[in-house]
């Protein structure tokens, strides 16, 4: 994997000696009147397309601008135009104008009424901040300009302070590269990926996409999805996702939902608009529109699941919104539908606009892309926090995660280690990158963002850098649950339903599926909650799992292979999901879920006779270990009674501290050995 520092490349300049200005006329090309015929056609062209006065389509005029350049180098025009191209709102070279604007300024200083305004738009892009004021201060002071440029103007000159004040603690992050199995000589950007970080999917302008065809405002590949995964610590070589998710039109990854068996995209028709498909077994589904309550007239570009998927973050223009693109919040209700959606409103939103929401599965940190106030250029990348229904003032996440060029499209591995998002400042394999940084890794060395380390770097890499010691990353607060649901004597890997239960409330947070062709299946847990897991396929016997996560609790993950056992008689499960009081035979009222599952059991197989038996630690001595487990398979037995299950249908048995399943010296192994279970006697 190629290691990526956070530096803008030092490009020698050998245009900055003295050279003078070249028009394109048949005096300064007397044996070259075709070419120059050629090139005066290549300007026409480019310039018809940019008196259009859409900005959005400024890079079609870009090739016309190059081909007159090639054939003469040293014209004031060309070179501005070239930069102005590579500047706009399109482009994913913004830091390619910075040759070009220099050049026509030295040729000509005079070439346009806003090169001082460029110039400072090409110094902010390489962190040359003093610079950058400088010339748009001097635009500011030497030009008439109307209330809204004077705006921009203003704007850029905050950037730039901005860019000052946090290049002066720089985050402590490594940034690599993802390497050429994901990235390439054309764009690659809009990464998401599965909570556990074993899929990514991102989109990309490059060629051997669904639609053969170019596209006309930029003449290049139309933007398809693609695929890598990641096997040990290295990605597969990306692969297009094909149809029927991408369509002959531009296609784009938008979310991934934690466990990876949801995807929405982008597809861009009717201003553009979200679709969502499933991942059945190895086959993602043909994508359906999110419809009506997400998807307006205008343009929804970005979009994030909750952890329970309950609830969809999306970014729209659509009218009424306070900048050019909100987040917006729908809930989506118990029969899938999504409810009208709700404006999030500032803080996170700003009259700038907003795009790149991602959602942790903690269920509280976001994490979106901003033009707003504290930027340093472009979109940056911010985090948030949701407390008590109400959200934190972003944070800027800081150089060098943010850039003077759109950082966007950012997510955030489960462990909160390594975060994913595309840029097109840092160098890379073309166009805009997909990076991955490493947060607070062990004895990783700081990026330096200072124009003398950057010349030191380049004089002799890294050995000038201070090294820092190792700092402990504190992940986010919960825990991932993952494995293989498999049945019990065949081992063939099934499709089951997995049902996220908070014990305390009684309710059911969320379901989701394993994977019918793996049997794969991924559940995030955010701290502060008694989670019951239920694991339940028609014609075998449910699984239960028991996790408290302390409200304080930092990443941890638990990986669980869950064999399902047909109803058939011999077959015993550990109900991990009933509680007593201490020392105590009484059920606890977060019971009731675990309870109502086996009376649905058995009621829907009202044939079966099952034992009930109850089991003690070692603790205590042999006599009242087998009196308390006695007593309490009793009341569980008591229990379904008073729910209707006939009497003759249960037995109840203490087995005391007989039985044990795992060892009595730890606290782990003496909490499984406190265990109820359930044994079909008969069928």
């Amino acid at each position: 994997m190629k290691k990526i520092l956070y530096i803008l490349t030092v490009v020698a300049l050998p245009f900055l000696a003295f050279s003078q200005n070249v028009e394109f006329e048949k005096k300064n090309f007397p044996d070259k009147k075709d070419e120059l015929r050629e090139a005066i056609a290549a300007i026409r062209e480019g310039d018809a397309i940019i008196d259009m006065g859409e900005e959005r389509l400024y890079m079609a005029a870009l090739p016309y601008y190059l081909k007159a350049q090639a054939f003469n180098p040293n014209n004031d025009k060309v070179n501005f135009m070239i930069a102005v191209c590579y500047l706009s709102k399109n482009s994913h070279e913004r830091s390619r104008a910075y040759d070009y604007v220099m050049k026509a300024y030295q040729l000509n200083p005079n070439v346009d009424k806003k090169i001082k305004f460029y110039l400072g738009a090409a110094y902010q892009l390489q962190s040359e901040w003093d610079k950058a004021i400088a010339e748009f201060e001097a635009y500011k002071n030497t030009q008439k300009l109307d209330d809204v440029e004077l705006k921009k103007t203003l704007k850029h000159i905050d950037e730039c302070k901005t860019g000052k004040e946090l290049s002066k603690n720089p985050v402590r992050v490594f940034i690599d590269n993802v390497g050429q199995e994901i990235n390439g000589p054309y764009s690659d950007y809009s990464p998401v990926i599965s909570a556990d970080e074993s899929v990514m999917l991102f989109t990309s302008r490059r060629p051997g996409g669904v639609n053969p065809e170019l596209c006309p405002e930029d003449n290049l590949s139309y933007e398809d999805i693609w695929l890598s995964t990641k096997q040990k610590k290295k990605w597969s070589l990306a692969t297009n996702i094909g149809t029927p998710v991408n369509i002959a039109k531009h296609n784009s990854a938008i979310c991934l939902s934690p466990d990876g068996q949801r995807l929405i995209t982008y597809v861009d028709e009717n201003g553009g608009d979200l679709f969502i498909s499933e991942l059945k077994g190895l086959t993602w589904t043909k994508p359906e529109n999110l419809g009506k309550a997400v998807n307006s007239s205008g343009h929804e570009p970005s979009a994030t699941f909750s952890y329970d998927g309950k609830v969809l973050y999306f970014v729209s223009d659509r009218k009424g919104g306070l900048g050019a693109h909100d987040i917006y919040y729908s809930i989506i209700n118990e029969k899938g539908k999504f409810e009208k959606a709700v404006n999030i409103g500032p803080p996170l939103n700003s009259e700038y606009g907003e795009d790149g929401v991602y959602m942790m599965p903690d269920g509280k940190t976001m994490y979106y892309s901003s033009k707003g106030p504290g930027t340093i250029g472009g979109f940056d990348i911010f985090k948030t926090t949701l407390e008590n229904g109400v959200w934190s003032k972003p944070e800027n996440l800081g150089i060098p995660i943010n850039t003077p060029d759109d950082d966007v499209f950012f997510v955030l591995s489960a462990n909160g280690r390594h975060g994913y998002y595309s840029s097109s400042s840092m160098k890379g394999y073309g166009g805009a990158d997909i990076f991955r940084l490493t947060l607070l890794g062990p004895e990783k060395q700081p990026m330096l963002n200072t124009e003398d380390q950057l010349l030191a770097m380049a004089a002799n890499p890294i050995s000038n850098l201070k090294t820092e010691g190792a700092v402990e990353a504190k992940g986010p607060k919960m825990a991932l649950l993952k494995g293989v649901i498999t049945d019990a004597k065949t081992n063939e890997v099934l499709e089951a339903n997995i049902d996220l239960i908070d014990n305390e409330k009684n309710v059911v947070l969320a379901t989701f599926k394993s994977n019918s062709s793996t049997g794969r299946y991924l559940v995030t847990l955010p701290a502060g909650r008694n989670y019951g897991i239920a694991v339940r396929k028609d014609g075998y016997l449910f699984h239960s799992e028991n996790f408290i996560i302390d409200i304080n609790a930092t990443y941890v993950e638990y990986v669980k292979d869950v064999a399902l056992k047909k109803v058939e008689v011999g077959s015993v499960i550990v109900l991990r999901n009933i509680f007593f009081d201490f020392d105590k035979a009484t059920i606890r009222p977060e019971s009731a879920n675990e309870l109502d599952r086996l009376i649905k059991l058995l009621t829907e197989n009202p044939t079966i006779k099952i034992e009930l038996g109850s089991h003690t630690d070692s603790k205590g001595s042999d006599e009242y270990n087998m009196k308390l487990s006695d007593s309490r398979s009793q009341s569980v037995v008591s229990y379904l009674i008073s729910k209707g299950i006939p009497s003759d249908r249960l037995t109840a048995k203490g087995y005391g501290e007989t039985k044990p399943i795992d060892t009595n010296d730890t606290d782990e192994g003496r909490q499984n050995n406190r265990r109820t279970e359930f044994k079909i006697l008969s069928k």
